[in-house]
């Protein structure tokens, strides 16, 4: 039996030229829709992913590169362009080379190319300390920062009590806080918490009686006045303004937040800033440093890895159990 293969008998390879941005497009949009988080993608995650995808595309139009063209070196220079032009950080220069690669790998599985010339571009590597990222407000800030909430009885005051509270107390992200519905509201035993839709899974965050008193009385005044509240409805509302009884959006949450920081100049102070993320270092931080077990804080805060909440108690190991103190050594 003759094996010898002719050049008629070679698997044609799929040819740049006959396909277009628009077939990458779809093959990326059908990853979006089956496979990002086995199908149930949040809003949020499938709009970043497209959002950096046309970045790359745009990119490609302005250097006249086919994106169905483009090599492993064309990705390099890429990245490049990412850290010398766009002046990146390198955490988001590897959010968005990932974004690329499964952009590409989208298209090999559908076969509109065979390689994917995204695989094996590093990022480049994080200089940054981990903890440096780490800001949190100390536990007299946190008093001034719940102390400059108005105390009238409106119901917007009402909500920012609670906001800020459930931040600082039990550390959960912005978005989570935004997609909770009143339905969300959970009881187990005597005891109140909310569900929240992390990166990864769904957890309770446990509220503690003082929090869920704030919480049963926020929504007493939305009922009180005039909404009708239902299982639906959701959990934190815009107030006073157009958007008023809608959610609140991400932007919202972080406006707020920044409201009081700015009024109690807690927002910059020399060597630090804080943002309502950094409310959630600061519940992780205090929740370590108050003996809490890092068991229990990885749990609350919805760490897939106890790795991530070891750097909360490093942020306090490091100045409590610093061993130059140990020396000594008196430098007056």
């Amino acid at each position: 039996m003759d094996t010898h293969k002719t050049p008629n008998h070679i698997t044609p390879q799929p040819d740049h030229l006959t396909i277009t941005t628009a077939n990458l497009l779809e093959a990326f949009a059908d990853f979006l829709d089956i496979d990002v988080a086995a199908g149930d993608a949040a809003a949020d995650t499938v709009n970043t992913y497209r959002r950096q995808v046309q970045q790359f595309v745009n990119w490609c139009d302005r250097i006249n590169l086919h994106p169905a063209a483009v090599t492993k070196e064309d990705i390099k220079r890429y990245r490049r362009w990412m850290v010398d032009t766009k002046k990146f950080k390198p955490a988001t220069v590897s959010l968005k080379l990932s974004v690329v690669k499964r952009f590409y790998q989208a298209a090999v599985e559908k076969g509109l190319i065979t390689i994917n010339p995204a695989l094996g571009v590093k990022p480049p590597r994080e200089k940054l300390d981990p903890a440096a990222r780490i800001t949190y407000l100390e536990k007299p800030e946190v008093e001034k920062l719940l102390a400059a909430i108005a105390n009238d009885g409106s119901l917007k005051a009402k909500r920012d009590k609670l906001l800020l509270a459930i931040m600082i107390l039990e550390g959960p992200r912005s978005i989570e806080l935004h997609r909770a519905n009143v339905s969300d509201v959970v009881k187990q035993g005597g005891n109140l918490g909310i569900r929240v839709e992390g990166k990864r899974n769904i957890r309770i965050v446990p509220l503690t009686p003082d929090l869920a008193e704030l919480l049963m009385a926020y929504l007493e005044a939305r009922t009180e006045n005039g909404e009708v509240v239902k299982p639906s409805s959701p959990l934190f509302i815009a107030v006073g303004n157009r958007a008023g009884g809608k959610r609140i959006s991400r932007r919202g949450i972080r406006l707020v937040v920044d409201s009081y920081l700015e009024q109690t100049n807690l927002k910059q102070t020399p060597g630090r800033t804080i943002s309502a993320h950094s409310l959630r270092h600061t519940a992780g931080t205090l929740a370590l440093r108050s003996g809490a077990e890092l068991r229990q804080v990885q749990d609350l805060l919805g760490h897939a890895d106890p790795r991530t909440t070891c750097i909360y108690a490093h942020v306090a190991d490091r100045w409590e159990n610093n061993p130059g103190l140990k020396l000594g050594i008196n430098l007056s």
